[in-house]
C-alpha cells in the first residue's frame, strides 16, 4: 500500500496532467493570429497551477523567526531632500504605476472602481492624473503613469482616458492575464473554448501577476530602454498613495554603508480595523509577506494581535525595474498561491489561484520595509471610507488628500455603516450633505438612517433603527457622545 505521501503526490502528478491535456486542447480552440498570446498566457497560468499543487497551503507557524535589525525602518530616518534639482533628477527615473483591474461592484457601481467620485466630482482617476500632472508641472519632469488594468475594466478605462487629452501625463495601460477559473471538484478549467463568449469563465489573478504581465506587455523593456529604474505601484483606490520624494531618495541614493534595495514595501501601524492585513515576517531567512490565507487556523487570534504583528502592508510597493525583469525571465519569481474559492450564478462552485504583488518581496535582494505613517494608506474599499474622503476630515490640493490640520488628533475615525449604506446610490442618496466629522472618534449606523444637511458628528456616535423603524438626523443637529435608536421623523409642514 503506498503512504499517504506517495498518495498525494501521485494525484498531484495525475491533477497536473490531466490539467495540461486539458490546456492543450484549449488552444488547439483559439485562432491562429491569438496563438502566441494564448500560449503565453496559459503556460504562465499553467505554472501558477503547478505551485498551488506544490505548495503547503499554510506556514509552518514554529519556522516564523523575528525580523532582523533594519528590516522595517522608521520612516523619520529617511530624511529630506530639499534640492529641486536632485529631486527631479530623480522623477526621471520613476514610472508610477497604478493597479486598476478592480471593479466597482462591492460599492453597487458598474464599470472600473476608478471612475467612482470620491470628491467634489472628481474620480479616483481624475485626482491621480492631477497628482501626477503638479509633479511634472511642479520640477519640470515627465513621469508617466501606467495602469494595470483586467479584462473586465481595460475597455471603459480607454474610453475614460480619451478625456485627459489635454493633460500633461503620459499614461500608458495594459491588461493583466487572464486565467480559467478551475471547477473545485474536477480540478479543472470550466471553459472549454478559447471562443467561447463567456466571461464568468475566467478571473484576474490578483495583482501579484502584475510582474509577469509588465514584463509580457514590453512595457517594463520599453522603460529600462528609456532609462527608468524604479517604479512605485500601488491600489488606485489608495488616495494615500502619493509620489514620496523621501523613499525615492532612498532607494536611489543610498548611504555609503547600504546598498539600495531591489524591493521596498511601504508598511504602517496596524489599529483595529486592520486586523486581517497581511505582515512581514523572517520565514526561512526571508523576508516574507505573511498573509491571513497561509495562517494555520490555530493560530489566528495570534496572527490579528496587534502587539505580536504591529505592522501590515499597504501595498504600496517599489521596485527595480533591471532586478525585476531578471526575476521574471529566470522564472525565479517565488510567490504564495492564494486560493480564492467563489461559488457563480450558474450554481457552479470554482477556485481562483491569485497572487499579491507584495509576496514578490522574498525573490528581490536587499528588500526592506519602511514603517510610513497612515496618512499613507487611505484606501476606499466600501462606503463608510468614502465618507471620510468626502468629509471636511480630509483637505484636497493639486489631487492629493491631507488630513485636516483642523482635526486635533491624527488618528482617522472607526467608521461603521449598515448594509442600506452600501451601494454607493444608497449611501449618497442618505446623505442630505456629508456630516461636520473633525471632531469624530466612532460612528456606527445600522437600520433605515438619513442626515440632514449640516449635521455634526463628535466624539462616540451610534444610531441604529431597528427593523420597522426610521431615524432622520435633523439638519444642524450636533450629536456628541450620543446614542439614537427607536423611530426619529421631523416632518417638513
Amino acid at each position: 500500500m503506498p503512504s499517504s505521501e506517495e498518495w498525494k503526490t501521485s494525484t498531484k502528478l495525475e491533477a497536473l496532467g490531466s490539467m495540461e491535456g486539458e490546456l492543450a486542447h484549449l488552444l488547439s480552440t483559439c485562432k491562429p493570429e491569438t496563438l502566441n498570446h494564448n500560449k503565453t498566457e496559459l503556460s504562465g497560468f499553467r505554472n501558477l497551477f503547478a505551485r498551488f499543487l506544490r505548495a503547503k497551503p499554510t506556514v509552518d507557524w514554529s519556522k516564523i523567526e523575528p525580523l532582523p535589525e533594519g528590516a522595517i525602518r522608521p520612516y523619520k530616518s529617511l530624511g529630506h531632500v530639499v534640492d529641486k534639482e536632485l529631486i527631479a533628477s530623480q522623477l526621471r527615473k520613476l514610472v508610477v504605476v497604478k493597479l486598476n483591474g478592480g471593479l466597482g461592484t462591492s460599492m453597487g457601481c458598474k464599470g472600473p472602481k476608478s471612475v467612482i467620485s470620491v470628491r467634489n466630482d472628481l474620480t479616483f482617476l481624475d485626482l491621480t492624473m492631477q497628482q501626477i500632472q503638479t509633479l511634472n508641472k511642479t520640477y519640470g519632469v515627465d513621469v508617466p503613469l501606467v495602469l494595470m488594468n483586467s479584462f473586465n475594466t481595460n475597455e471603459d478605462t480607454q474610453k475614460v482616458l480619451k478625456k485627459y487629452a489635454n493633460v500633461k501625463v503620459s499614461v500608458h495601460t495594459f491588461s493583466q492575464s487572464q486565467y480559467p477559473r478551475i471547477n473545485r471538484e474536477t480540478l479543472l478549467p470550466i471553459v472549454k473554448s478559447l471562443e467561447a463568449d463567456d466571461n464568468e469563465c475566467w478571473y484576474p489573478p490578483g495583482h501579484g501577476n502584475f510582474y509577469e504581465a509588465f514584463h509580457n506587455s514590453g512595457l517594463l523593456d520599453k522603460f529600462l530602454a528609456d532609462g527608468k529604474e524604479y517604479c512605485f505601484l500601488s491600489n488606485i483606490d489608495n488616495m494615500g498613495a502619493t509620489v514620496d520624494l523621501s523613499i525615492l531618495n532612498f532607494v536611489l541614493n543610498p548611504s555609503p554603508d547600504q546598498t539600495a534595495p531591489e524591493f521596498l514595501m511601504e508598511v504602517t501601524d496596524k489599529t483595529r480595523a486592520d486586523v486581517k492585513g497581511g505582515t512581514l515576517i523572517q520565514y526561512e531567512g526571508r523576508l516574507m509577506l505573511l498573509e491571513i490565507a497561509q495562517v494555520p487556523k490555530d493560530y489566528v487570534d495570534e496572527f490579528k494581535s496587534i502587539s505580536k504583528f504591529r505592522i501590515f502592508n499597504t501595498n504600496n510597493l517599489w521596485a527595480k525595474l533591471d532586478a525585476m525583469r531578471k526575476i521574471v525571465v529566470e522564472n525565479k519569481l517565488e510567490m504564495e498561491v492564494i486560493v480564492n474559492p467563489k461559488h457563480l450564478d450558474r450554481g457552479l462552485d470554482v477556485i481562483q489561484l491569485e497572487t499579491a504583488a507584495g509576496a514578490a518581496i522574498k525573490s528581490f535582494s536587499g528588500a526592506v520595509g519602511v514603517n510610513v505613517p497612515r496618512s499613507r494608506f487611505l484606501p476606499v474599499k466600501k462606503t463608510s471610507d468614502l465618507l471620510l474622503l468626502m468629509s471636511n476630515l480630509y483637505d484636497i490640493d493639486n489631487g492629493s488628500l491631507t488630513l485636516s490640520h483642523q482635526r486635533s488628533f491624527p488618528t482617522t475615525p472607526l467608521v461603521k455603516l449598515g448594509s442600506s449604506f452600501d451601494k454607493v446610490k444608497d449611501y449618497l442618496g442618505r446623505f442630505n450633505g456629508i456630516p461636520d466629522l473633525l471632531e469624530l472618534d466612532h460612528l456606527t449606523v445600522s437600520g433605515d438612517v438619513w442626515f440632514g444637511k449640516d449635521v455634526s458628528l463628535k466624539g462616540t456616535v451610534i444610531i441604529i433603527a431597528n427593523h420597522g423603524d426610521r431615524i432622520d438626523i435633523p439638519p444642524g443637529s450636533i450629536l456628541e457622545n450620543k446614542i439614537v435608536s427607536g423611530n426619529l421623523r421631523i416632518l417638513e409642514h
